[in-house]
């Protein structure tokens, strides 16, 4: 039996949960936010400074003179359904998705197809997934971090995405904080989404080392209940785990705003850059 983050039937079961319309709805202030953490300007907002005309598929074609080959390039490490790979490449973006799900990738396919952009979607895995000097900016958005049982597999991860950023690019991480989890921690909550019931349990694994969450939906004599643990980092060990994946140099923010990492935090993120 695979690991739980494998199961498809999962992703399918909690998708709307997950990426409800206000989810969708704040994509573009979360890309406007990494274009500013970055300094990675995409080749929209350089033709708007311009003068130039902005907005319109275009067969994504956002670089300069309509080639999208001189577009600069994203990997969106699992992308799910695409909320932020389409985001990237209506400004402009050439975009890689990564994702095991393959119902994801193929609702991002169909997603892209509709718009009228070229974006590449992959089906693969973090842990192997690799391309020399590709990418100018990595993004690992959503708190899709942290899913695998042994630490030597995130590290994995970590170094992959390093090896696949050009001498001069960044990765863009954002999880829970170690902090956060424990300011936040509630036992369980319940609340109406979708015409279901939704039931969350939550327990701390170790010494904070994990965090169990248990997701539990009933309507009308259906019932639906998903457990799994996700790994936590303290602020101080995910700079040390992107050291140690060979990362330059690691800023904290409290998210994807800039905000700093302190008691008022809304997330973890991180940006960890490869020297040029």
């Amino acid at each position: 039996m695979g690991a739980w983050f494998e199961d498809e039937s999962f992703w399918i079961e909690y998708a709307y949960l997950m990426f409800d319309e206000k989810r969708w709805a704040e994509v573009p202030a979360v890309i406007d936010g990494i274009e500013k953490l970055t300094s990675l300007r995409s080749p929209r907002a350089d033709k708007a400074s311009e003068g130039g005309a902005v907005g319109g598929a275009a067969g994504n074609s956002g670089a300069a003179g309509g080639d999208l080959s001189l577009a600069p390039a994203v990997l969106d490490a699992c992308c799910g359904p695409g909320r932020h790979s389409l985001e990237l490449a209506r400004r402009g973006w050439r975009v890689t998705g990564l994702d095991l799900t393959q119902p994801y990738l193929e609702a991002a396919r169909e997603s892209a197809y509709a718009e009228g952009y070229d974006i590449e979607f992959v089906r693969g895995d973090v842990r192997e997934f690799r391309r020399p000097g590709a990418y100018d900016l990595c993004l690992n958005l959503f708190t899709s971090f942290g899913y695998f049982e042994d630490r030597a597999d995130d590290l994995a991860a970590l170094s992959n995405f390093r090896a696949s950023l050009k001498p001069g690019g960044a990765l863009v991480l954002e999880t829970i904080g170690k902090e956060t989890a424990a300011r936040d921690f509630v036992e369980g909550e319940w609340f109406e989404r979708g015409g279901w019931t939704v039931c969350t349990e939550y327990g701390v694994v170790g010494a904070w080392e994990g965090l169990k969450n248990r997701w539990l939906l009933i309507r009308e004599g259906e019932r639906v209940d998903r457990s799994f643990v996700q790994r936590l980092y303290s602020g101080v060990e995910m700079r040390g785990i992107l050291l140690e994946a060979g990362f330059d140099a690691v800023e904290l923010f409290g998210g994807t705003d800039g905000r700093p990492y302190d008691e008022k935090a809304a997330s973890l993120v991180a940006v960890a850059r490869r020297a040029i």
